[in-house]
């Protein structure tokens, strides 16, 4: 199993470093730390969305929220950029997801957003300005297996980032520097409180940055003309059980909302963008023993691969890689069935602690 030495040193006095500053108090205090080890500090943010609609005071990418980190960085006497991005995030980040759920998919936007917008675009500004490292406020820990920079679970656990992180080529590791990465959320707010920030008490957003005061039903309807279209709702046979308002508000593994009265439990099993229609049954037709992967990247050899992790902080399933093909296509053979495994999530590929891969359920 895969394990590794912590990387990067505090950096030396006078060199200058990079801070991502988002306005919330994890980046606060990442910038912080980064001050206090002798860093040269410049702050950036991310304009990524501008919507009317959206709750500008609880998402972290809206100008209320550029506002707000600029306010931070100059209580904190540092320097601060902002980088619009807003065409890259319509393009890479929305547009995926709005695609996706027309196609019948459940997709993470995050995973995409970190690993090939917001990260890499900070890395190569860092580089423009002469940064020797981006610090983020993230919780994950950067490890070495001997070959190179791998993401590595951080000391919090209930906080760890390693799998929305899990986009990452390790060549963006070795410009990375997490300064939260062994301490726990509950010292985090006390170090920005005792350093009197403003932030030390915020609240933390919990839906993706650009559905924040919308919601998804209403932003799929708004931007992607996904409004109530109704189908069949079917079992495994093709038997019409019911119907919906629309595929496109399923996931599989789904069991609430499907308004259906049974014997047992309903869970949906697939749905159908074509067709517009959504098929249902117990949880004992969900279980699957394998899964195909689309786009999958490996940064170490497939035999390393152990355990994959199917959704945000869901528990690690033992696993290997039956098949890897040059087209990124691969299928991940299950030590034991996983139920609700719905395509678009991302599956986030380990060596024991590391994180040497990833790929999207198909």
């Amino acid at each position: 199993a895969g394990s590794g030495e912590p990387l990067a040193p505090p950096p030396a006095s006078g060199e200058r470093v990079l801070v991502a500053l988002s306005g919330g108090v994890d980046s606060g205090v990442a910038a912080l730390l980064e001050r206090e080890r002798g860093a040269e500090v410049v702050a950036v943010t991310l304009k990524l969305w501008a919507d009317p609609a959206t709750d500008g005071e609880v998402s972290c990418c809206s100008p209320q929220a550029v506002l707000r980190a600029r306010r931070l960085a100059h209580s904190l006497g540092l320097p601060h950029l902002t980088l619009d991005l807003q065409p890259e995030f319509r393009e890479n980040v929305v547009q995926p997801f709005l695609d996706g759920y027309a196609g019948g998919a459940t997709p993470n936007p995050c995973v995409l957003c970190n690993g090939e917008v917001r990260l890499d675009a900070m890395i190569a500004l860092a580089g423009r300005v002469g940064a020797a490292a981006l610090a983020t406020g993230h919780y994950a820990r950067i490890a070495d297996d001997g070959e190179g920079p791998l993401l590595a679970p951080a000391a919090d656990p209930a906080k760890d980032q390693t799998y929305m992180l899990s986009g990452l080529a390790p060549s963006s590791l070795a410009r990375l520097r997490f300064p939260l990465a062994d301490l726990e959320k509950p010292r985090v707010r006390a170090l920005a409180a005792e350093a009197g920030l403003e932030v030390a008490g915020r609240a933390e957003s919990q839906d993706l940055c650009f559905l924040a005061g919308v919601g998804k039903r209403e932003f799929l309807r708004r931007h992607a003309g996904l409004g109530e279209r109704e189908g069949e709702v079917v079992d495994a046979s093709g038997r019409v059980l019911g119907s919906h308002a629309g595929q496109h508000e399923f996931t599989v593994g789904q069991r609430r909302g499907i308004g259906l009265a049974s014997r047992e439990p309903l869970y949906v099993l697939a749905t159908d963008a074509e067709s517009n229609r959504v098929t249902v049954g117990p949880a004992s037709e969900l279980r699957r023993d394998s899964i195909r992967l689309r786009g999958a990247r490996l940064h170490r050899d497939p035999a390393r691969v152990d355990a994959v992790r199917l959704r945000y902080h869901s528990p690690l399933r033992a696993c290997r890689v039956q098949s890897l093909g040059h087209d990124g296509e691969a299928t991940l053979a299950l030590s034991e069935p996983a139920e609700a495994v719905a395509p678009g999530q991302v599956a986030c590929l380990m060596d024991g602690e590391l994180v040497v891969g990833h790929g999207t359920i198909a």
